[in-house]
């Protein structure tokens, strides 16, 4: 009947210390990832301004849209409805991946996007 006390205490014992060095075996260090260009989403200034400056310094990327090139230095409430409809051709083939880059394209170069089209981008960018 000893035996029998003892081998069950053992066993308590045992399972108290695998249920506690399980619970302390899964708690994972949380992951910290430096935020990159690639992973910029809009939501962190900081993040953006060091992207544009970053891409300030490289070749500047175009998406197939060289034609909006004549619209460098006009304001962006300077466009007519066909020019409007230039920009929005090039934003609808556009891949939503390829959205934020996109803009920091076109700002690099001096394009102003219309007014007509910011609220439709901010909530793609979104």
């Amino acid at each position: 009947m000893v035996w029998l006390l003892i081998s069950l205490l053992v066993l308590g014992l045992l399972a108290a210390f695998l249920g506690w060095y399980s619970a302390h075996k899964d708690e994972e260090q949380p992951v910290v990832t430096a935020a990159t260009c690639a992973t910029c989403n809009g939501n962190n200034d900081r993040c953006e301004q060091d992207c544009m400056m970053e891409a300030a310094t490289k070749p500047i990327e175009y998406f197939d849209d060289e034609e909006l090139d004549q619209f460098k230095g006009r304001s962006s409430d300077s466009y007519s409805e066909e020019e409007v409809e230039l920009f929005d051709y090039v934003l609808n083939t556009m891949q939503q991946p390829d959205l934020a880059p996109w803009c920091r394209s076109l700002t690099l170069r001096g394009i102003e996007l219309p007014d007509q089209l910011k609220d439709e981008i901010v909530s793609m960018l979104e």
